[in-house]
């Protein structure tokens, strides 16, 4: 099979085209296996890679993980944790926020196709309390001038994590999204009530900002975020694991998509994702979201925060990372989970992974890219 794979690989390269995986369950990803072969095909310093993705073992022996590093299409390296399959999926905390972003995108796009058709417009500066349907009144008036640029951009004005905001658990008698609207403490005693900032004067990182997202998205979409990505953006491109969650229900708003964090993907499957980014949407010869977008959305969004775009970190001056190109961008999540994407390199590697809380990602990140300066 690993012949196969590698076989179909180097005609798809020799004969001009860029080389896409196909479903695990299809045989997966076009796997290099010998150091010539990487440094043929992948321009890869195969011993350098090795030694840094077993050092990370070493680093964090009793941690859970698998790393992935795809590049030219080709997946040069992976490695696994003890008690870790190229199949576990792990839960990626705020990895979920560009998810969601891809998904407004996605959506934007359907919008402007519909309007031409007669339907209204809906843009990233439409108020985004003219789109969600709730009796709850206004916590605070400003709120009025939130628009979903704010809450892409993590300009709203909404209260985060530097102000005891973590997430949006709350106590029993308040549901989450409630929480996330001013009504109701989370499990610290914090509020979402008032507004920090005036919307788009200020950065703050903001988990109850993402909620809003959730519930706009299924007022106008007319169906639950995972639900179209899951059928336009995972199955087209072959992802086989990803779980992801909701949150409220019951007595309380919900259940809708948690559009913070509890997507479950395995290291493989998120790389696919982060193909596709690189791939600027496209998956062999489907667009499946539009390089309009992807262009918006990988940019510095606000002037508070240049390494943060639409849900997006950005190496923006080569500030986040300095090892990397300025065109490196990346998912990032709580525990470790990472998805970077080096257009100039043609390179994706995942992390993800149960922890550690703090970990020596400039090293990691780093000896990974040096290993990826070897040339023909």
């Amino acid at each position: 099979m690993e012949t196969h794979r590698i076989t179909v690989a180097r005609q798809l390269k020799s004969a001009g085209r860029e080389v896409f995986p196909a479903p695990e369950s299809e045989g997966g990803w076009s796997t290099l296996v010998s150091r010539e072969e990487k440094r043929q095909f992948a321009h890869c310093d195969a011993d350098a890679l090795r030694a840094e993705l077993e050092r990370q073992q070493r680093l964090f022996p009793q941690e859970r993980f698998g790393i992935v590093v795809v590049r030219d299409g080709y997946l040069v390296d992976e490695y696994y944790a003890d008690g870790v399959s190229p199949s576990h999926c792990f839960d990626t905390w705020s990895c979920t926020k560009s998810f969601v972003a891809m998904a407004w995108g996605m959506l934007f796009d359907d919008i402007a196709c519909n309007q031409k058709k007669g339907s209204p417009s809906i843009t990233l500066d439409t108020p985004v309390y003219s789109l969600i349907e709730t009796d709850l009144p206004l916590s605070d008036s400003r709120k009025a001038l939130i628009t979903l640029r704010h809450l892409l951009t993590m300009s709203s004005g909404i209260a985060g994590e530097d102000h005891g905001l973590f997430g949006v658990s709350t106590q029993p008698d308040v549901g989450p999204f409630e929480h996330a609207l001013g009504f109701g403490l989370n499990t610290v005693g914090k509020s979402a009530a008032t507004l920090v900032a005036d919307p788009g004067m200020e950065w703050h990182y903001s988990d109850p900002a993402m909620a809003h997202l959730s519930l706009a998205f299924f007022a106008v979409a007319g169906c639950e975020m995972n639900q179209f990505v899951q059928q336009r953006l995972l199955q087209p491109i072959g992802i086989e694991t990803a779980e992801w969650g909701t949150l409220g229900g019951g007595l309380f708003m919900g259940p809708h998509t948690n559009p913070m964090s509890g997507l479950r993907i395995s290291a493989r499957d998120m790389a696919r994702f982060g193909y596709l980014l690189l791939r600027v949407g496209r998956w062999q010869s489907k667009c499946l979201i539009s390089d309009h977008w992807l262009c918006e959305a990988l940019r510095p969004s606000q002037s508070m925060n240049l390494s943060y775009g639409y849900a997006m970190w950005l190496n923006t001056n080569r500030t986040r990372w300095p090892a990397l190109p300025s065109d490196a961008f990346a998912l990032e999540g709580s525990m470790t989970n990472r998805c970077y994407v080096v257009p100039s390199l043609d390179l994706v590697v995942v992390r993800v992974g149960a922890g550690p809380a703090q970990w020596n990602e400039p090293d990691f990140i780093t000896a990974i890219a040096d290993a990826m300066e070897v040339t023909m």
